[in-house]
């Protein structure tokens, strides 16, 4: 019996991949390749399509003895789906109604959901709870709360069980250094910070520097992406063992603020860079942090790479290896 991973191709998605190989499991991947990146895929059997397209979905599933689901495959860039939601709304939820209709008539009956702590919008509760109300201030969080709204009435009225697991700040690569992160359009600091220790960027934008905070830029929560790859296993044995639904934040519970990252950019990579100011951008709250203790307690979750000095310093060495990243549709944004 296999594990699917939707958007298995991702930078996410691919970590998650090669953890369930490294642990023995069958694999088989959906990704159309429109974000994700072919050879990020170390292994499993891959199908190159889209969720949208409902028999290509019934081929993937007839064809496998499909036990459970991972569910990545999304669009997530925060302005892009600002200028065009009825996209993110297509292809975010859409495309879920469609895999939830084959998980149904195929009987899979487990769903790890990837959500985003995008759902909360701007809130003043520091750390954030999973009670913490949802009011997410642009279309990306939004579609991800009508998908986590709709898998609570799916395991009502389906018995489809599921854990929602809301990340904060993705950031680092695997132990092994094999993949990465290498979006096409870049949007995650770590990175663009990298980017322009290589000289690939010629300068990092620091938006807002005048926040409620100790040196007034924004503060964020960083998980490494190993940490998110076993917390999507953990989740899934959960389910299998329990059949108990669920909601996870997923961070480090920490926090770091925008200048802090740079400052430790340049102390990992011993590299000056680059910084500008420029004014605060729309729905930036001033501080997200993340309380996981839930996922502490009931996922049996301890994060292992929890030192933003780790976090970076996988990451370097990814993209100092990979100045193009996999190489296959790289573009640089100065």
């Amino acid at each position: 019996m296999a594990v699917l991973v939707t958007g298995g191709a991702g930078y996410i998605g691919s970590h998650i991949v090669l953890s369930l190989l490294e642990k023995g499991e069958d694999v088989v991947i959906i990704d159309n390749l429109s974000r994700g990146h072919k050879k990020a895929v170390k292994g499993g059997i891959l199908y190159v399509g889209d969720l949208a397209d409902k028999t290509f979905i019934r081929k993937v599933f007839a064809e496998n003895d499909i036990e459970s689901v991972i569910h990545l495959a999304a669009y997530s860039q925060v302005e892009e789906s600002s200028e065009q939601p009825i996209k993110y709304y297509i292809n975010n939820v859409k495309t879920t109604i469609n895999l939830l209709e084959a998980m149904k008539d195929y009987g899979v009956k487990s769903l790890v959901f990837s959500s985003t702590a995008a759902v909360y919008g701007q809130t003043n509760e520091v750390p954030i709870r999973e009670t913490a109300v949802t009011n997410p201030v642009n279309p990306y969080g939004e579609s991800k709360l009508v998908v986590e709204r709709m898998l609570k009435w799916a395991s009502v009225s389906n018995d489809i069980n599921y854990i929602s697991l809301r990340y904060f700040n993705a950031a680092g690569a695997h132990d092994s250094g094999e993949i990465g992160e290498d979006h096409e359009v870049e949007s995650h600091l770590i990175p663009i910070i990298l980017m322009a220790a290589m000289g690939q960027r010629e300068k990092v934008v620091i938006y807002g520097e005048d926040y409620d905070t100790e040196d007034g830029t924004c503060i964020r929560d960083y998980v490494h992406v190993m940490d998110l790859s076993k917390a999507h296993i953990l989740a899934l044995n959960r389910l299998r063992n329990t059949g108990k639904s669920g909601i996870y934040n997923l961070g480090s519970g920490k926090g770091y603020s925008v200048k802090q990252i740079v400052k430790t950019v340049e102390r990992v990579t011993g590299i000056n860079v680059p910084v500008e100011s420029g004014g605060r951008r729309a729905g930036d709250a001033a501080v997200l942090i993340a309380s996981s203790e839930k996922a502490k307690k009931e996922l049996n979750w301890q994060p292992e790479h929890e030192s933003i000095e780790r976090i970076i310093r996988d990451a370097w060495r990814w993209h100092s290896n990979n100045a193009k990243g996999y190489n296959d549709k790289y573009i640089y944004l100065i």
